[in-house]
């Protein structure tokens, strides 16, 4: 069973950053692009970020030009790098394996899981 765990989140002032863990306990990037959500109290959870196979990523616009999303494959490993938070940035982040033609196949376990979450808290 594959398992992933986030990491990272914490208190940070407005305007600050924060780098945000996702670490898979197998290396499963040959098969599953990856993604990062959030949510905050009372809203529905939103992605904001995906890495596909091929490399490419995309963004939310609310985030798109602050946050990046980077793939470490040594270290079986998926980084949320924010920058510039803003209050409307607190939420707990997720991190959850995006359907392709083979991950949910090799990995049935990841569908529709999103690890336990990590809290980000942003305030003046």
């Amino acid at each position: 069973q594959v398992t992933l765990v986030e990491s990272g989140g914490g208190t940070v002032q407005v305007g600050g950053c924060a780098r945000l863990s996702c670490e898979t306990s197998k290396y499963i990037f040959t098969k599953c692009g990856m993604g990062w959500y959030r949510q905050a109290p009372g809203k529905e959870r939103e992605k904001i970020s995906n890495i596909n196979l091929d490399g490419t990523t995309s963004y939310e616009d609310s985030v798109r030009g602050r946050f990046a999303i980077i793939q470490d494959n040594a270290k079986n490993t998926v980084y949320l790098l924010m920058t510039s938070l803003e209050i409307e940035d607190t939420a707990v982040y997720s991190c959850a394996a995006e359907w392709t033609s083979t991950c949910f196949v090799e990995y049935p376990e990841l569908r529709g899981y999103w690890g336990p979450g990590t809290q980000v808290t942003v305030e003046s």
